[in-house]
């Protein structure tokens, strides 16, 4: 087992190939900062050679973020490391990261090729990826289910031909944790040269295993942790980060290991990805669920009062969460509000203190007490940097069970204001037809969420909305103390997106 641990954080790239995730590229780099304050020793910023938008974001992300690896993911195929290494150049620590599978099954129905063609292939490639770049990793996809014998010689081939990573991925989440700590450890006692490099692995969650394979592949030797924040990614997803590091931390008596992970800054990190991706963590997670450090039946309530440690494990203050209630009002000035922002771990520029605190006032007349959720949800509805094109000045809702509802919504762009009406199925579906109207275009709605923040009758509503155009998805988010508001402008800052993304040919279709 290993002293200390490498994380390898791959939320940009494998978390963002979660249906119905798309960042933009001022949220990957927003994503990419708070992963640098995380700690993470490695980023995968993306796929440079998918989309012009991806290689500029990973090129924005190297460019931007310094003191880390950054990493680009490639094909075992010339042109895909061209494109990667132009896009990770400019990272104080550049890495090409390149793979092709070498399970059998991979190997007949996608790639076509025979073990010798993917054995050459693989190490030709490294070797083209190292002319180019120092640290080049290494992926034999789909490893868990590969014939061993032919996994240690593509391993110590590419070892030979200079990767400085290999990885070995449960790329379909088939291993048992077990099972898939033996393979690592027999990588590690027969492949010449495993000594020289990391050994990483890629656990996907498939059967729900990812964090426990991934912790039994580094007891058995793996230097390398591939994850994603609150297990975003493929299918079911990877293994979280949050879980394996606090799983360490917990369980330091038995691991053994450490890491450079700042760990007050798990939660924090959580809900900036959580906000961003539009995907809500889901209240009964692991460690950064709503019910993580919650209690409600009277016996564990009358424990923890007794002793916290009789349910509790780990304390919410380790990933950054406090337990106080924000006892903040109306009549609480700036200071209070900053040194609670400050608190919480927020680190905001002088002018988002200021917009978060006038949205902090105008929601103070409406509720007696602003909790921490309350602030949370202010402080994550600002927009990324998408421009805000159209921006909403009124709207007005008729609806009852006896009429048809009817919304009118005026919408500001530039100097020029548009006021629109229209029905619908219900307030929220007239206020959506009203706004298509509005801007000219319309948009198809793929899902709608609405969560309360808080508790109570006062409870801010925070709607999240995904909306597609031309094939793309784009992801929307308000939040207000009046749940028709917060659709109107989770509607209007998809429908922003998209334009800012799209170009104004968006409104002419």
């Amino acid at each position: 087992m290993p002293s200390k641990i490498k994380i390898f954080d791959t939320t940009l790239r494998d978390g963002e190939q979660t249906p119905g995730v798309n960042l933009n590229i001022h949220e990957k780099l927003e994503i990419a900062r708070q992963l640098a304050k995380l700690g993470v020793d490695v980023i995968e910023a993306g796929f440079a050679i998918a989309s012009p938008g991806d290689f500029e974001a990973v090129k924005a992300v190297a460019e931007n973020v310094k003191g880390i690896t950054v990493a680009s993911l490639c094909r075992a195929v010339e042109k895909d490391i061209d494109r990667a290494f132009e896009a990770v150049k400019n990272a104080e620590r550049p890495r090409i990261h390149t793979f092709i599978a070498t399970s059998d099954i991979h190997m007949k129905y996608k790639l076509k090729m025979n073990e010798n063609e993917v054995l050459e292939r693989a190490v030709a490639m490294v070797k083209y990826a190292k002319k180019y770049c120092e640290d080049v990793e290494f992926s034999a996809e789909d490893a868990s289910r590969t014939r061993v014998e032919f996994l240690y010689k593509v391993v110590e081939a590419v070892i030979a031909a200079g990767a400085t990573v290999v990885n070995i991925p449960d790329t379909v989440g088939y291993a048992a944790p077990l099972e898939y700590g033996k393979l690592i450890r027999g990588i590690k006692e027969n492949v010449n040269g495993i000594e020289k490099i990391d050994l990483s692995v890629h656990c996907h969650n498939d059967l729900g295993l990812a964090v426990a394979n991934t912790l039994a592949a580094m007891e058995n030797g793996a230097t390398q942790l591939e994850c994603t924040i609150n297990g975003l990614g493929e299918r079911a997803g990877n293994a979280a980060l949050e879980e394996i590091i606090m799983g360490i931390n917990t369980r330091k008596d038995f691991y053994k290991i450490d890491h450079g992970i700042d760990m007050s800054q798990i939660y924090r990190t959580s809900k900036l990805v959580s906000s961003l991706t539009g995907v809500n963590v889901q209240p009964n997670k692991a460690i950064v669920g709503a019910n993580a450090f919650a209690h409600e039946s009277g016996i564990h309530q009358h424990g923890v009062l007794s002793e916290k440690s009789t349910y509790e494990i780990m304390t919410p203050e380790s990933i950054g969460l406090t337990q106080n209630r924000m006892v903040l009002g109306k009549l609480s000035g700036r200071h209070a509000f900053e040194e609670r922002l400050k608190e919480m771990g927020y680190s905001l520029p002088t002018e988002e203190v200021q917009k978060a605190f006038e949205k902090f006032k105008v929601l103070a007349d409406k509720k007696k007490v602003v909790l921490d959720a309350d602030i949370e949800a202010l402080v994550g509805e600002k927009v990324s940097e998408v421009p805000e094109i159209f921006e909403l000045e009124a709207f007005q809702i008729s609806s009852g069970n006896k009429v048809v509802a009817t919304s009118t919504v005026s919408l500001k762009r530039n100097e020029d204001s548009i006021t629109e009406a229209a029905t619908g199925d219900g307030p929220v579906d007239a206020a959506f037809n009203a706004i298509e109207r509005a801007v000219g275009s319309s948009f198809e709605l793929e899902a709608y969420g609405l969560r309360a923040v808080t508790e109570g009758k006062d409870a801010l509503g925070e709607v999240t909305v995904r909306v597609s155009k031309d094939g793309k998805i784009f992801v929307g988010r308000g939040v207000s103390t009046d749940i028709i508001e917060a659709s109107v402008k989770a509607y209007i800052n998809a429908i922003n997106r998209a334009i800012s993304e799209l170009g104004e040919d968006t409104l002419k279709n």
